[in-house]
């Protein structure tokens, strides 16, 4: 058992818990607060969204798979906390004379992401929203509300900024600490946004023994730009990325916008969806196609390697035992042309079938380079190696995409699965290809079929 300080609702409280102890569960077994509902439990559906605050600002998270000690000196409000006496938050108001309030089950979660974002000042609603998954009716009055909300001043008494609370012992707060503990306790587990290990606990049941928390690592939280690209912490949030990447390559910040949803990227970071190795991982494919490389450190020991080596086989990675991601480089100059195409089932908050990235130069009507990588495609994110040689130096016109197309049945052997077939992965990457090829042409896809008489 350990102890852990945090606000909650306005008052300093302090729990006994586990390492793996869910913020959900504390509210409602412990304090009685049971407005934040359990849904799915692994972070999809938002019935159990709460509004966490720390040195980042405020942030919507999903309580299931929030562990209490990434708490330790913030400051949680929950849907009973946001009113004052008989004062409701403009949000709830706003629910009410709208009719938004659906069967009550979810609508707790969809006012404290509204909350959060009125707080913020983020009027996005749709992309907020994303991450609450109603199905009682639409969600046209609850966008009304949101809007009606957004027109009325954050109320006062909603500021419950950080506070030093006492060091624990699994929560090291630079990475020279990182690096010791992490030498004593090699076997232990990293949690950084436990967008993915909250999984193993919530479902999976698993006890993961040693655990120690990355959420107190400052330096792994820092973003470093010079005139060769951006030096990114292991710890930066996924939510992060889509301003950073934005006046650099809108596709690729595109993408971390369709990137689950408002509070797992929030939660979710870079390294950790790096680290944890996942074939399907939406981070992988753009940054090898970008040319991005790894810094691993252990003890005072630190190696850089190209990120695409990192993958070695399914579920297994370059990474030596006490060794962590520290950051990742990503070069401006592999940027600039770099395109990324995600295949879901659903447009919003879900996890990719195909997910392929192309960084292709063209010089004098000719390809002077490429690099493509896809996720879904294989045991691990690779490149199209043998699709890439096929393009390199030849004459950038569709007759070199037909010639190159077949490249992709030496380069992958996809998988079926409940997402998609191998032949259908194998279509939509071919087909990923040609979308890129009219895109730089200035054509539509619907237009390269036509012509081509598809």
């Amino acid at each position: 058992m350990m102890e852990i300080t945090f606000r909650l609702n306005g008052e300093i409280v302090h729990a006994e818990t586990t390492p793996t102890g869910t913020l959900l569960d504390y509210l409602r077994e412990t304090q009685g607060l049971t407005g934040t509902k359990e849904g799915c439990n692994e972070g999809d559906c938002g019935a159990c969204t709460v509004m966490v605050e720390d040195e980042s600002g405020k942030r919507p998270l999903n309580a299931c798979i929030l562990f209490l000690p990434q708490l330790h000196g913030k400051s949680v409000t929950t849907v009973e906390g946001l009113s004052k006496g008989d004062m409701l938050h403009p949000v709830q108001s706003a629910m009410i004379e709208e009719h938004g309030s659906q069967c009550g089950f979810c609508t707790p979660g969809i006012v404290m992401s509204l909350a959060t974002a009125h707080a913020r000042g983020d009027t996005n609603h749709e992309d907020i929203l994303a991450g609450n998954l109603c199905r009682c009716t639409g969600y046209a009055p609850i966008l009304r509300a949101a809007e009606k909300a957004a027109e009325v001043p954050v109320p006062e008494g909603l500021e419950h900024t950080p506070f030093d609370a006492p060091s624990i012992v699994e929560r090291p707060e630079s990475s020279d600490e990182l690096a010791a503990i992490y030498g004593l306790k090699p076997e232990a587990t990293l949690i950084a946004g436990a967008t993915d290990v909250g999984l193993w606990v919530t479902k999976q049941l698993r006890d993961l023994g040693d655990v120690i928390f990355l959420g107190g690592v400052a330096d792994l939280k820092t973003i470093t730009e010079s005139d060769a690209g951006f030096e990114i912490g292991a710890m930066v949030p996924i939510a992060e990325l889509i301003p950073l990447f934005k006046p650099h390559s809108a596709s690729l910040a595109e993408m971390y916008r369709r990137f689950a949803s408002t509070q797992v990227r929030a939660a979710a970071t870079l390294g950790g969806n790096i680290a944890n190795g996942s074939p399907i991982g939406d981070s992988p494919p753009p940054l090898i196609a970008a040319g991005a490389t790894l810094t691993l450190r252990k003890g005072e020991d630190r190696r850089v390697i190209p990120l695409e080596e990192f993958f070695i086989a399914y579920g297994k990675q370059d990474r030596q035992a006490s060794e962590f991601v520290e950051s990742v480089m990503v070069p401006k100059a592999g940027l600039a042309d770099l395109k990324v195409y995600k295949l879901s089932k659903r447009f919003d908050q879900d996890i990719s079938a195909v997910c392929g990235a192309f960084n292709i130069t063209i010089e004098d009507g000719q390809v002077a380079a490429a690099r493509i990588a896809f996720g879904g495609m294989a045991g691990t994110p690779a490149r199209a190696k043998t699709v890439e040689r096929a393009l390199i130096g030849q004459p950038w016109t569709m007759d070199t995409i037909e010639a190159a197309l077949p490249g992709f049945k030496e380069d992958y052997t996809p998988m079926s699965d409940m997402r998609a077939s191998a032949g259908y992965r194998l279509t939509a990457a071919q087909n990923m290809l040609k979308r890129y090829f009219a895109e730089s042409q200035g054509l539509t896809t619907s237009v390269l079929n036509v012509k081509e008489g598809a």
